[in-house]
């Protein structure tokens, strides 16, 4: 890996609008053309919003959709990241030829290649699928980049898998915070009025965001997947409301020890940029550790237990046994 400057952001997206959110994130991407960001990461979903996919019909959610690459958000990404010399990455909504349904999320960059993850396990809709292939890939900046949405970070190996198929950097965009988890010690749903009043009051709205339902929830687990698997992390996230719920926001950047390089806890629309040293992977803990594993030991990870399927595992209201 090279060095290389790096940016995230966090957004409020509008539902069923990819004029507008699109124009943001041309608003970012020109500037941080002015700062020479190489790689520069949005949310999960941004250009065709998030929350209110999970209330819409198939014909709804299929007049949202785009094939890739030849939609016009590619295109339109693809143009930018020619003309900025930046890989741009942002998330929507795919269809194939076959009529299928993902949460997907591509890398435009300037070289004219074009990444595509699809969530592995997609919740947000009973008619869109999940993928079932990791996304690794090289980028013409000399970064070998491999990309997780959301839930996907959630499961560790996912995360492990993405290390061993040799990432130096995870971008991980999100929808996050401020849900209903259903988990009572985790995250929680936040007071949409709150946003709604931040003019007046911005530090009750900030309080919830950095707090347990927001930033000390991410906490608890985002900065391990950098840490035990040696990889850079990019954390890109929406802010504000999304139908009823509020996003968190918190964009962040960390190293391969977990440590955040860069953060912001900005209650708007905001971009964190930093510089990623290729030198601090060499000898983390992460990669020292996945160098002493023993595979032969883990046949039982991928023997079938009581797994549901990410819509029913995300939603169920039974307790653990």
């Amino acid at each position: 890996m090279k060095d290389v400057r790096v940016a995230s952001v966090q957004f409020n997206h509008r539902a069923n609008d990819k004029i507008y959110n699109l124009s943001v994130i041309s608003h970012y991407v020109e500037k941080a053309a002015e700062q020479n960001v190489k790689i520069i990461i949005f949310p999960e979903m941004c250009i065709t919003g998030y929350w209110h996919v999970s209330t819409l019909s198939k014909s709804s959610i299929e007049s949202l959709a785009e094939f890739i690459p030849e939609g016009d958000t590619c295109q339109a990404l693809l143009k930018m990241s020619a003309k900025y010399e930046m890989s741009i990455g942002v998330g929507l909504i795919e269809i194939d030829d076959a009529g299928n349904l993902y949460n997907s999320y591509i890398m435009a960059m300037p070289d004219g290649q074009l990444a595509k993850h699809r969530k592995l396990h997609t919740f947000i809709s009973k008619y869109m699928a999940s993928g079932n292939e990791y996304t690794v890939f090289d980028t013409p900046h000399g970064c070998r980049v491999g990309i997780l949405i959301c839930w996907d970070n959630n499961l560790v190996e996912n995360v492990r898998m993405t290390a061993l198929k040799g990432a130096d950097i995870l971008i991980a965009p999100h929808q996050t915070g401020g849900c209903n988890s259903r988990s009572p010690n985790a995250m929680g749903l936040i007071d949409t009025q709150l946003w709604y009043d931040k003019k007046v009051n911005p530090e009750a709205i900030r309080l919830e965001m950095l707090g347990q339902k927001g930033r000390e929830w991410l906490m608890r687990w985002l900065p391990a997947r950098a840490h035990d698997n040696g990889m850079f992390l990019i954390f890109s996230n929406g802010v504000g409301v999304d139908m009823d719920e509020v996003r968190t926001g918190n964009a962040m950047i960390l190293n391969p020890y977990g440590q955040i390089l860069a953060e912001t806890d900005s209650i708007d629309d905001d971009m964190v940029i930093t510089d990623l040293q290729a030198e601090e992977l060499d000898m983390c803990t992460g990669r020292r550790w996945i160098r002493g594993r023993r595979p032969e030991l883990y046949q039982g990870l991928t023997t079938q237990g009581e797994e549901l399927s990410p819509f029913h595992a995300r939603f169920s209201e039974e307790k653990i046994s």
